[in-house]
């Protein structure tokens, strides 16, 4: 389906609203078409037969209060039409966006390791803004235009066919204009909105990344980066300005010179020959309407750069919104006992570039598992597959005997629950960014969950305690203060499963000795897996599996895996020595 046929399917659901503009808008055409035909009738009934039959001012004072009459009516009505076109625009745009947020739900975490954020929020914010242009102003400028114009049209005919045909010149040639006018614009407009893209990508890696940014001196090499993209748009938004300008007024300005000419040459020969059978208020109204067609040519021709840019606009978003993806279903199923078995899977970010190879793990119920391994050995590509992330390329997953496959991956993730090594918290408060608004968690449960991890000690000296205010990925906390609400963000889910992702990596040895107490407390009744960094923390795991290249070299308990004199040792050993020096 052409993005032409997709943006008329919205309008279509908009109708009622679209309709009733376009009907107020030829009501508000008709009023204004109206004026010159009152004068002619004024100037060949009054006017010019003021010394033969003298002048009878009642009814001329009627034509004048009619004239005025249908300016009022015809401001009235293009103010209605106005509101209910740009009613409808909005709407259609709203629900785009509904659609388009929608989407991105849908889509997996593959789709957004591979496009930057800043790219996709440019889609739905700045096309989305470009598709409600199109609708507010162009659909309403051309459909104006177009009925104003063919409203002209009728009546010169009706008036003296041989005149009208003067105004049919401006047809071929606006579709000449249209057919090189898109020939270039479409071209500059993909690189202007790709450009755009680039920008809004850039700046919230930059704004993200300010503190390492700022650290290594790169300040001055990122203002070259985006100059140089910055440029590039510069350069091509001018070449659109450009081509606009060249032909915009300069085209309806050449139009309306060969207009006129034929207009004056026709009734020049006419009159020169004696065959001059118009009246001078024909003439008028003539004049009146060629004039007219000027203003509504020149919207049209203004508004193609608009119409190319939502175009272009139109096939990003729908790009997006045809991308792979599954509805979001939650399924509500019991919750799970925690059995959880990987059975010789294999995993591959690229093709046939394996991260994962036939990895076999059992997890019973109630138990610990740890991951441990050198970084890019697989500990978090494992999460990510059991979570649903991302699915196995070969092999299984199956919790409770129950391949994870066979469900949405909402319903899979119902009853688990992670703490990242990086916490996200959302603007809110804390105990908004413990309960994520889960009208199921009570605020009995924020604070037993907080209290549950220690989180007290570490909150107590804010002023509003959990309703403290929390912005934008909790910047104003330190990273242990982050962590603890992440980590009770999890408890209030009470999963069955949880999965800790080095969740003590970043935090102080106090916090951590509180965290770890606190894990004790979480693990019972759960499956729990952790990828650890701090060897220290999984001593006691029930099962700890070393991974190298994405295979488990070992597996055991922490002092089986001692006692093998293996690769754990070394690890431990190192790690302990250093904690010595």
């Amino acid at each position: 389906m052409s993005v032409s046929k997709k943006l008329w399917h919205y309008a279509l659901q908009f109708k009622k609203e679209m309709s009733i503009g376009l009907l107020l808008l030829l009501v508000a055409v008709a009023a204004d078409l109206s004026g010159p035909l009152i004068v002619k009738y004024i100037l060949d009934h009054y006017v010019t037969n003021i010394s033969g039959q003298g002048l009878q001012v009642k009814p001329l004072y009627w034509m004048l209060g009619l004239y005025f009459t249908m300016a009022v009516v015809y401001g009235f009505f293009r103010y209605g039409q106005n509101y209910m076109l740009m009613l409808g625009a909005n709407r259609i745009v709203q629900k785009i966006r509904k659609d388009v947020y929608a989407q991105i739900q849908r889509l997996s975490i593959n789709y957004f390791d591979r496009l930057p954020a800043g790219k996709v929020v440019s889609r739905i914010t700045n096309d989305t803004e470009a598709i409600r242009e199109l609708f507010v102003s162009v659909v309403a400028q051309f459909a104006m235009s177009f009925v104003t114009l063919l409203g002209i049209f009728i009546i010169m005919f009706a008036l003296d066919w041989r005149m009208g045909l003067f105004t049919l010149i401006i047809i071929p040639i606006l579709i000449i204009w249209m057919i090189v006018y898109r020939k270039y614009a479409v071209k500059y407009n993909h690189v202007v909105r790709s450009k755009l893209s680039e920008l809004n990508g850039m700046l919230n890696e930059s704004i993200n990344g300010m503190t390492i940014i700022q650290a290594y001196g790169q300040e001055k090499k990122m203002k070259n980066e985006f100059d140089t993209i910055n440029d590039e748009h510069y350069k091509f938004n001018t070449k659109i300005l450009l081509l606009d300008s060249l032909t915009s007024h300069n085209l309806v300005g050449v139009i309306r010179m060969l207009i006129f000419i034929a207009f004056i040459w026709y009734f020049s020969s006419q009159e020169i020959s004696g065959n001059l059978v118009v009246s001078v208020g024909v003439l008028y109204a003539f004049v009146d309407y060629i004039t007219r067609t000027m203003n509504p040519i020149m919207q049209i021709v203004d508004q193609f750069s608009r119409l190319e840019r939502a175009n272009v606009a139109a096939a990003r978003v729908f790009e997006l919104m045809e991308y792979p993806g599954e509805d979001v279903e939650l399924q509500k199923t019991p919750r799970y006992k925690g059995h959880v078995q990987f059975e010789h899977v294999w995993f591959a970010y690229k093709e046939e570039e394996y991260v994962l190879k036939n990895i076999s793990i059992e997890a019973f119920p109630g138990e610990t598992v740890a991951l441990v391994g050198h970084t890019g050995s697989g500990k978090s590509s494992i999460m990510n597959l059991l979570f649903r992330y991302y699915d196995v390329n070969k092999g299984t997953i199956t919790i409770d005997g129950q391949n994870i496959e066979n469900f949405s991956r909402q319903t899979v993730r119902q009853h688990m629950g992670i703490v990242l090594q990086d916490p996200y918290l959302f603007t809110g408060t804390i105990a908004s960014n413990v309960s994520l608004n889960d009208e199921n968690i009570s605020r009995e449960q924020i604070i037993a969950a907080l209290n549950a991890v220690g989180g007290e000690r570490v909150l107590e000296n804010l002023p509003l305690g959990i309703d403290e205010p929390v912005v934008e990925r909790g910047s104003t906390l330190s990273s242990g203060q982050r962590q603890l609400i992440s980590f009770a963000r999890a408890l209030a889910f009470n999963p069955a499963i949880l999965i800790l992702d080095e969740a003590t990596s970043n935090i102080d040895s106090e916090t951590e000795e509180i965290i770890q107490h606190a894990m004790d407390v979480l693990k019972k009744g759960r499956t729990t897996f952790i990828i650890a960094h701090r060897l220290s923390t999984i001593k006691n795991a029930d099962k700890i599996l070393v991974l190298d290249a994405g295979e488990i070299v070992e597996s055991g308990s922490h002092d089986e895996l001692l006692a093998i004199e293996g690769r754990y040792k070394q690890m431990y050993k190192l790690q302990s020595g250093s904690k010595k020096q």
